[in-house]
């Protein structure tokens, strides 16, 4: 969200399309530490599908924009 945030304040196109692309990274690496909290039982896997799933979505929505970018 910070990033998404801090590249909408960019200038040029280069600049934002970087930070969304450090977000969609983001987004990754909380897929990946909710696996962890799965295989902890930490969550559920309920909770982890539904993350995920989420997870997912802002995933694509982040490529849209990175590809708008071009």
């Amino acid at each position: 969200m910070l990033n998404i945030a801090e590249g909408t304040s960019r200038f040029s196109n280069k600049d934002k399309k970087n930070f969304f692309v450090i977000s969609r990274g983001s987004a990754f690496e909380c897929v990946a530490i909710l696996e962890y909290l799965l295989e902890t039982k930490e969550i559920s896997q309920e909770f982890f599908l539904e993350a995920e799933k989420k997870l997912e979505e802002i995933s694509k929505m982040l490529f849209g924009l990175i590809k708008k970018m071009n």
